[in-house]
């Protein structure tokens, strides 16, 4: 009996002495900084404005998370290929920068629940002719680097056997340009971006859309920061409710938010 005790005693001292880790949502707090990474060349979603400072809906979304934790932002610009490395190598505490919730990412950063909704669409040279997703069988298509229009298209160029064709760039400015400047017959990118690169470009009109599934995109952390996450996912929550995510998605994009809710999941 007395043997019991003090292993009982001794579990007790262990528990109360151990060592105690700290999260990200503290580690953000303690310090008085959220690090935002956010892709800039994404509008209206993250670009530069006449000023060159960051602006768009991702970072109004970076502004208000540290506002709800009452501690100062500072934006980190990313490529579309840097959004996972900031994360592993913890130059970022998290990202928002239009980041698909696949499968094969789950395994090296975490996901919240979706904060925006996309389909992929393409943009065309004027003089092209391409009208049907059909169309593109045989031109020379643009994706930036790591983005899932990239990804998915290149399933189809490898059916069709045109991955030569293809042409991979390391952001969107740079696949916008290649169209409007005709290095490229077609770009793909989201339905958000194509209203204001067809008014920049007059050159450059919408495309079709692309054949694949609506992209559900997250916000990224650390994979094992479960902390963390389940705060992100609240504040997603918080968005919502309090209708700050319409009216960001009014001021930006126009018209009516897509639900996040996907039939038949409950988050």
């Amino acid at each position: 009996m007395k043997l019991k005790k003090i292993v009982a005693a001794g579990f007790a001292v262990a528990a109360l002495t151990g060592p105690v880790y700290a999260d990200k949502l503290d580690d953000v707090i303690d310090e008085g900084l959220l690090r935002c990474g956010v892709v800039l060349d994404f509008p209206p979603i993250g670009y530069r404005d006449e000023n060159n400072e960051p602006a768009g809906f991702d970072v109004e979304y970076c502004k208000d998370l540290a506002a709800a934790m009452d501690v100062d932002y500072e934006i980190l610009p990313l490529t579309w290929a840097e959004r996972l490395p900031v994360i592993v190598t913890n130059r970022a505490d998290v990202v928002f920068g239009g980041t698909s919730d696949t499968l094969e990412r789950a395994k090296t950063v975490g996901f919240t629940i979706p904060y925006a909704i996309y389909y992929a669409q393409a943009i065309v040279g004027n003089d092209s002719g391409i009208e049907t997703f059909e169309d593109l069988r045989g031109a020379r298509v643009a994706a930036a680097v790591g983005t899932v229009p990239e990804i998915e298209f290149l399933k189809y160029a490898e059916e069709w056997g045109t991955e030569d064709l293809y042409q991979g760039y390391q952001s969107e400015n740079e696949v916008f340009l290649a169209v409007a400047q005709g290095k490229a017959d077609v770009g793909i990118t989201t339905n958000t971006a194509v209203k204001p690169i067809v008014e920049q470009y007059d050159t450059v009109i919408a495309g079709p859309r692309m054949p694949w599934t609506t992209d559900y995109t997250s916000v990224v952390g650390p994979r094992k920061d479960v902390t963390w996450l389940n705060y992100l996912n609240l504040f997603i929550t918080h968005q919502v409710r309090s209708g700050r995510y319409q009216e960001l998605w009014s001021r930006f994009v126009g018209g009516e938010a897509p639900a996040l809710r996907i039939p038949g999941v409950m988050y």
